[in-house]
């Protein structure tokens, strides 16, 4: 059996068996984040969703196991236009599956990456006025009144699949939950607008609303959350996107998008 790591050669690890089968096998991490998990990977391919199969967990060993979705998510430069509004459009896929109500594992989501509390994160490193300002200006609004949606909570490029510009397979469930759409919709724009920058974030909204047949309201709103939701001088989220094979990008240019990307949300909140 051959075992590789898939994130940074750590977990979650592909086991390609001597038979040809290929399975993904999680190890670790917290048994609430693995329920969620399994009860997105259930739900998701449930109603048709590109999602890997469950084949086995246990959760009290913090262990689950997966068939391998074919594809990959590695990238050596900026994506397509056409790929960018395909993730667009998986986006609009994923909250289109009913919602279910809230519960553990799958609880109501208000941000991407729910388990992270990036609020902590900006009051323990020096202050950016920047992010103080984006704060202050969440904090003056009310929520936009939306239906909850079933979300994937943590959509970026690295949890989407290709071949070729065929989308084969969304994973990477653990931060999925009940809420605003715009908490993945976010997420997607603020990452292209890290990642690629440019007319980036709009191709992913143009696909959204194309495959949603309207158009998406407070998108400003939700780009300020997104922002926010990221670390204060960007640090893993580098390390995340060079694992992936984007080392043409660097933290001074991932940094200077992603304030351009909160300085335009502001100007239009």
């Amino acid at each position: 059996m051959e075992v590789t790591g898939l994130r940074e050669g750590r977990s979650p690890w592909l086991l390609r068996l001597s038979t040809g089968a290929e399975l993904v096998l999680r190890i670790g991490g917290d048994r609430a984040s693995l329920a969620t998990e399994v009860a997105g990977l259930r739900l998701a391919g449930a109603h048709g969703l590109p999602v890997p199969q469950l084949v086995a967990a246990d959760l009290d060993r913090l262990l689950v196991l997966t068939t391998a979705v074919p594809g990959t998510s590695r990238l050596s430069g900026p994506p397509s236009s056409a790929r960018l509004r395909a993730i667009g459009a998986a986006a609009a896929a994923v909250h289109r599956v009913p919602a279910p109500p809230p519960s553990p594992e799958l609880p109501v989501r208000t941000q991407p990456i729910g388990g992270v509390d990036f609020a902590a994160l900006r009051r323990a490193a020096p202050v950016r006025p920047l992010l103080a300002e984006a704060e202050a200006a969440l904090g003056r609004l009310p929520v936009p009144s939306s239906p909850p949606v079933f979300v994937h909570g943590d959509l970026w490029q690295g949890n989407l699949l290709w071949d070729g510009e065929t989308l084969t397979g969304l994973v990477d469930w653990d931060c999925a939950g009940v809420g605003p759409a715009g908490v993945d919709l976010g997420a997607l724009r603020c990452d292209a607008a890290t990642s690629v920058g440019g007319s980036a974030p709009e191709e992913i909204l143009a696909g959204y609303e194309q495959a949603a047949g309207g158009r998406f309201p407070e998108v400003a709103y939700w780009d300020v959350v997104a922002a926010l939701a990221t670390p204060p001088t960007i640090e893993w989220f580098l390390d995340a996107v060079r694992d992936q094979g984007r080392t043409d990008l660097d933290q001074p240019t991932m940094l200077a998008r992603r304030d351009a990307f909160l300085e335009a949300a502001l100007a239009r909140l």
